[in-house]
C-alpha cells in the first residue's frame, strides 16, 4: 500500500487517481459503421476538462468496465470533453449502446502528450491510420490555433474504405484551407471515390516537407506505424524527429498493474505518446 501511494505521489496526483468522475453523454454521434463520439459534460466539479494533445482517460461503464481511450475534442475548448472510438469489446459495444443523458466515469487525463510545443518553428506530418485520426485530431486544432509557430502542416491519412473516413466534413474543410497540405487514401476504392487507393505510407515519398527541420507524429495499427517510421527515414527524417502513440493493454493507466509493460517501460505511464528513437528496438515485439 505504502508503495502505491508512492507512485501515485510520483505521477503527480492530489486525489485517488483510480476514482472516476461522473460525466453525462451531452452529444453521442454515429461516424461510421463501427465507430462513434461522445461529447462528456462533468455532473460535477470542475467544468473544464484541460488536457494536452495525445493524452488519454480511463472510460468506465457502470457494471461492464473501462477502457483507454484518446482524447479526441480540441484542447483550446476545455469545457468539451469528446472521444471518439470503435465498437470492438465488451466495454465499447456496452458504450456503443449507450444515449446521450446517460453516465460514464472517467479518470485522467493520463499519459504523455504530442510535442506540439517542441515543434515550433518546424514543418509538422501528421501520419493517421483507421482510428488513429481521432488521437491526432487534437494535435490539428492545436497546430490551426497556433499557425503562426509553425512552418508547413502536413496531415496524411489512410482509411481502409472511403466509408470508414473519420471527420468527413471536417477534413473536407481543412483540405480547402491554403496553408494546410492534407492527403487522403483508401485501400479499398468503393463506390465513387476518385481519390488515392494504397496504404498511407505510400503518400509519405511524395509529402511536401523539409526533412531537416521537421516533426512528424503517427498514430494507427503497429504495423502502419512501424512502415511509417520507415517510409520517414528514408525522406530523412531522424528517428529522435518521429513520434508515435502506444495503447498496448493498459489497465490501471497509472503504471501500477504492469499489464502494458513494454520493456522497462509503462505504456500509460511512460507513453502513450513516445519518441520513436527511444523505442525503436523493442517497438515490433509482440510480448515483453
Amino acid at each position: 500500500m505504502a508503495e502505491i501511494q508512492k507512485n501515485k505521489k510520483a505521477i503527480g496526483f492530489k486525489d485517488d487517481p483510480m476514482m472516476p468522475r461522473q460525466f453525462m453523454i451531452q452529444r453521442f454521434r454515429r461516424d461510421t459503421v463501427d465507430t462513434f463520439s461522445m461529447e462528456l459534460k462533468p455532473v460535477s466539479g470542475p467544468k473544464k476538462f484541460d488536457f494536452k494533445p495525445g493524452q488519454f482517460n480511463m472510460i468506465y461503464v457502470f457494471g461492464v468496465g473501462e477502457v483507454p481511450i484518446s482524447i479526441s475534442g480540441d484542447p483550446t475548448r476545455p469545457e468539451k470533453l469528446v472521444h471518439t472510438t470503435r465498437a470492438v469489446g465488451n466495454v465499447t459495444k456496452a458504450m456503443d449502446s449507450l444515449k446521450s443523458g446517460r453516465t460514464l466515469g472517467v479518470r485522467g487525463p493520463l499519459g504523455t502528450s504530442w510535442p506540439v510545443e517542441e515543434a515550433e518553428g518546424n514543418d509538422v506530418v501528421l501520419v493517421a491510420g483507421g482510428i488513429g485520426m481521432a488521437p491526432l485530431r487534437p494535435v490539428m486544432y492545436y497546430l490551426l490555433a497556433h499557425r503562426e509557430n509553425y512552418g508547413k502542416i502536413v496531415l496524411l491519412y489512410g482509411a481502409r474504405t472511403p466509408s470508414d473516413i473519420l471527420y468527413q466534413k471536417e477534413l473536407e474543410k481543412w483540405r480547402s484551407r491554403l496553408d494546410l497540405e492534407v492527403h487522403i487514401t483508401v485501400d479499398r476504392g468503393t463506390g465513387s471515390w476518385r481519390g488515392n487507393v494504397g496504404v498511407v505510407t505510400n503518400l509519405i515519398g511524395r509529402a511536401p516537407f523539409d526533412h531537416l527541420n521537421c516533426t512528424a507524429m503517427v498514430c494507427g495499427p503497429e504495423i502502419m506505424m512501424r512502415f511509417s517510421a520507415l517510409g520517414l527515414q528514408k525522406r530523412g527524417v531522424e528517428p529522435a524527429d518521429i513520434y508515435v502513440s502506444m495503447e498496448r493493454n493498459m489497465k490501471c493507466g497509472i503504471g501500477l498493474c504492469g499489464h502494458c509493460q513494454m520493456g522497462p517501460l509503462f505504456v500509460c505511464k511512460d507513453g502513450p505518446v513516445f519518441r520513436y528513437s527511444d523505442i525503436k528496438e523493442i517497438f515490433t515485439r509482440r510480448e515483453y
